[in-house]
């Protein structure tokens, strides 16, 4: 099988191309903003490394989130169409969970929590046994809830911690869940938004108005 990884969930624009040999070709652009602009020459970079053309993919990977809002929204539409039009499936797997197999390949054997800053005084927040099995499902909490849900935890509950992770690590979820379960694991995948958009219509608005003369 050979899988292109997608990540814009937050600063980086990231492909990584890998089959079962390992990872074939990566691109990888500190952004910021912007992911829509450049997500496409960065997938085509990743490629051209990798020596791969669109129709030699099986599968298709994408972060979902939680992170920045446009930045998930970009990076699942561009899966999903890719996904169509090369009639492949494309997998989703959430920022927290790429996070905490990071965690996990450091310290094995070990139950872990993976946090990420959500600003506004809020962290997004997951928790996985030691075997990679969720054990608390995606939330955006206070920091306060998430440093008490941290020491409830215990001194064996291993403490993951970042914005994303890197390409590589989503490409291997992803592939390591096609092998387990093909159907399932090729929902096409959806953003996971724990909250509302930072950025807010101002429907109080309005110009002042002109009196005719």
């Amino acid at each position: 099988m050979r899988l292109l990884a997608l990540d814009t969930a937050a600063n980086l624009c990231a492909a990584s191309v890998q089959d079962a040999g390992g990872e074939r070709g990566r691109a990888v652009l500190d952004l910021g903003k912007g992911h829509a602009e450049h997500l496409m020459g960065v997938i085509e970079a990743a490629l051209k490394e990798a020596g791969t053309a669109y129709g030699e993919l099986d599968a298709i990977a994408v972060s979902v989130g939680p992170g920045s809002f446009t930045g998930v929204r970009v990076g699942v539409a561009t899966a999903r169409g890719l996904a169509l039009a090369l009639k492949i499936p494309a997998v989703g797997v959430t920022t927290l969970e790429a996070i905490a197999e990071e965690r996990r390949i450091a310290g094995p054997d070990r139950p872990i929590i993976a946090r990420i800053d959500a600003g506004r005084g809020q962290a997004y927040v997951a928790a996985f046994a030691a075997d990679g099995t969720p054990t608390l499902d995606p939330a955006a909490i206070s920091v306060d809830e998430a440093e008490a849900l941290i020491r409830e935890a215990g001194a064996d509950t291993l403490l993951a911690e970042g914005k994303t992770a890197d390409i590589g690590t989503y490409a291997r979820v992803a592939m390591k869940r096609l092998a387990q379960d093909a159907q399932t694991a090729s929902l096409p995948p959806r953003p996971l938004y724990l909250r509302d958009a930072d950025a807010k219509p101002q429907g109080a608005f309005a110009l002042p108005r002109k009196d005719a003369p």
